[in-house]
């Protein structure tokens, strides 16, 4: 691993060069050449995490792996999806494995991570949520995965460690209709209050209710739901729905409907492809806890309004069918491994019915 001293055109300062040979993807041999490293440590170790990416073997180095990872998913998943997984990764899986060969990465190692995590308590002494458990341990297999598929890894050694956490909450956050009502009246700005009323009424993703235009709005007295919208890095984002079954239209009560074309009738030069709220997630995550608080509700998260709306179908006595049409899950499986425990009667309720039958 050599690397060559230099001196600039001032005579006096001496600086180190990395200068090497990589054969690429394609099979072309090409020239590395990085100039301005202090010291030829640097200039070695540049040129060593260099060849590390370029390694297709289980030796290569966790941080490598990872790098590399992101750098193929990016172009296969929407931008929130990968920030999402970056904000994992760098939390909670480079502290612990990135300095480590992938091919070190055992059960024994996976198991103590997770029971690192499974332990840890907060300054309230409140645990990571058991979806959160889940969702960290996923991102763990998936990188593992890739390194089975792309890296020469012989298996997945998450798979022999077992998982940790689970896919669904025992117990969910929710407002009932009356919690609800309460919360709406202690809001002032017209505008947030009006996006509220929205999400709890439609059941719709805070994203898709933010890349709402006045053309998404129908004389139907229906709402098209077709982009999402996000920020990434400070940049706005329109994106394509979550999944294909996402993409759908809902009717809404005509008091939602009246209320969202007089809002828009008080926006100056707004045009049929603007955006109808101005605010970001930011916003809603805000105005939900300083609402919820001056009304003496329990906080939840903007995202418990989705599950509140569907809370309040299922007590209308919608069926799972419905439910999962309005709120664009790609299957009835999801609508019913998500809201299965706000069912607790039903069992009961189908043994009275069979009751009733018989007795005819």
């Amino acid at each position: 691993m050599p690397a060559y001293k230099y001196t600039l055109k001032d005579g006096k300062t001496t600086l180190w060069r990395a200068k090497f040979y990589v054969t690429d993807w394609t099979g072309t041999k090409k020239q590395i050449c990085k100039r301005g490293f202090k010291t030829q440590r640097e200039a070695k170790e540049y040129e060593r995490l260099y060849l590390d990416h370029q390694n297709r073997t289980s030796d290569i180095l966790f941080s490598s792996l990872v790098e590399n990872y992101i750098k193929d998913m990016s172009h296969r998943l929407k931008p929130t999806t990968m920030e999402n997984k970056q904000f994992i990764i760098n939390g909670k899986l480079i502290p612990y494995f990135g300095k480590l060969r992938v091919c070190d990465i055992d059960t024994i190692k996976i198991r103590k991570w997770q029971n690192e995590l499974i332990s840890y308590r907060d300054e309230n002494g409140k645990p990571f949520s058991q979806t959160y458990l889940k969702t960290v341990n996923n991102q763990l297999s998936a990188i593992m995965n890739y390194a089975v598929s792309h890296y020469q890894l012989s298996q997945n050694p998450c798979k022999a460690a077992g998982s940790m956490g689970r896919s669904n909450a025992e117990e969910m956050n929710i407002w009932t209709q009356e919690q609800y009502e309460r919360f709406s009246s202690a809001i002032q700005k017209s505008s947030v209050k009006l996006a509220f009323d929205v999400l709890f009424y439609t059941g719709m993703r805070s994203g898709e209710l933010l890349a709402l235009t006045p053309a998404d709005i129908l004389p139907t007295k229906r709402i098209n739901i077709n982009k999402n919208y996000a920020t990434v890095n400070g940049k706005e984002l329109f994106l394509e729905p979550k999944t294909p079954k996402s993409r759908r239209s809902i009717s809404i009560p005509d008091f939602l409907y009246d209320d969202i074309q007089a809002y828009i009738a008080k926006l100056f030069g707004i045009e049929p492809g603007d955006r109808i709220f101005f605010f970001t997630k930011s916003t809603l995550d805000r105005e939900i806890k300083m609402a919820a608080d001056k009304a003496g509700l329990p906080r939840i998260r903007v995202h418990d309004l989705r599950h509140s709306h569907a809370s309040m179908l299922i007590e209308m006595g919608f069926s799972p069918l419905e439910i999962a049409d309005r709120l664009g899950h790609e299957s009835v499986k999801t609508t019913l491994d998500t809201y299965s425990h706000l069912y607790p009667d039903k069992d009961q309720q189908l043994a009275d019915a069979l009751n009733r039958f018989r007795q005819k």
